[in-house]
């Protein structure tokens, strides 16, 4: 682990514990002894010294990032380098050409595993949306509307650091993007507004798009607004709609109810941890060479709408934070998944 991250528990160590897949060894942070706290609260055997440490630790065969989104790339590169497999948290990096360049770092490493950290995408429920819209039942796509907010107010949190790649669209506004991406092929960003927490910030965003077919889509996302907790996906057909509560965080409660002429019907799904599901797939990758959804390549055209999107809203794309190496890195905190009660 390369930070002591708040996300961690609930992301890499419980899910590991759980499933009996994955061993987490060891972890290093900007401040020491904070990682020494950390491993000792969270029964972690070793403290490295340094990121630099973890990555040349021959025990070590991968590795897992929650920086801040402007350390992702850096380190990603660097694991890969080192012959370490990748789980990086989302969003993959601070920008579509920083994605470009870890997808290039990854191809020339084809036996190494580098996953993005959209768990969500492993869970059966989200394959059963994409199976529902892809079968047709739902006639030609005419709207759809994703929304995910929670409130984060604590002064100076890393994703309100413009340096540190943060933004409600970063942090929040990736998992709609991931998901029209799904339910949609070929989404074009044709407007967005944005609400600043601080010159060049965002703390919440609206977006909308045109769709290949000629439907529309919305995105919304919020870390402080007037829409404290906000958290579905509606999809609009001609023949039918699809509506889903909780769409990225489904074991702490989810709805999903399909609509359509043949009349009203209720679907349910596991209540097990979307990151269960996401370290057996990452394993499964690295031990059997099984195919996963959230690539590298996949990643660049996910930050490509990030990128629209902020482009759209008169603000400027988010940028690696310097060297790879800058403050914030290490125990300052996480920037994988939100703090709000939909992820953690």
């Amino acid at each position: 682990m390369l930070g002591a991250a708040r996300i961690t528990p609930a992301a890499l160590i419980k899910p590991a514990r759980r499933t009996g897949k994955a061993q987490v060894v060891v972890v290093a942070a900007r401040d020491t002894e904070r990682a020494r706290a950390y491993a000792n609260k969270h029964k972690i055997p070793r403290v490295a010294e340094s990121y630099e440490a973890v990555l040349a630790d021959p025990d070590v065969q991968a590795i897992y990032i929650p920086l801040p989104n402007g350390l992702h790339g850096h380190w990603t590169i660097a694991a890969l380098e080192a012959g370490k497999h990748v789980l990086c948290e989302k969003p993959f990096t601070a920008n579509a050409d920083e994605a470009r360049l870890v997808a290039e770092a990854a191809a020339s490493h084809p036996g190494l595993v580098v996953m993005e950290a959209f768990h969500y995408e492993y869970h059966p429920m989200t394959r059963r949306l994409v199976e529902i819209v892809q079968s047709g039942e739902l006639g030609i796509i005419k709207e759809i509307d994703i929304a995910f907010s929670a409130p984060l107010a604590k002064r100076g949190d890393i994703r309100y650091r413009l340096d540190l790649a943060g933004g409600a669209m970063m942090d929040m506004g990736c998992y709609p993007i991931s998901l029209l991406r799904l339910l949609a092929a070929g989404p074009r960003v044709t407007g967005a507004t944005a609400k600043l927490s601080s010159p060049g910030v965002d703390r919440a965003m609206d977006a909308r798009f045109s769709l290949p077919e000629g439907g529309t889509a919305r995105i919304r996302c919020s870390m402080f607004s007037s829409s404290v907790l906000r958290l579905h996906a509606e999809v609009i057909g001609s023949e039918g709609t699809l509506k889903v509560f909780n769409p990225f965080a489904p074991h702490f409660g989810h709805r999903v109810r399909i609509e359509n002429a043949a009349g009203t019907r209720r679907e349910k799904f596991s209540r097990r941890a979307t990151y269960d599901y996401q370290l057996e797939a990452f394993v499964a990758a690295i031990e059997d060479g099984a195919g996963f959804p959230t690539t590298a390549m996949d990643a660049i055209r996910t930050m490509e709408l990030i990128d629209a999107t902020y482009t759209a809203a008169g603000l400027p794309l988010r940028q690696p934070s310097l060297d790879g190496r800058s403050g914030g890195s290490g125990g300052s905190g996480e920037s994988g998944d939100s703090g709000g009660p939909a992820t953690e």
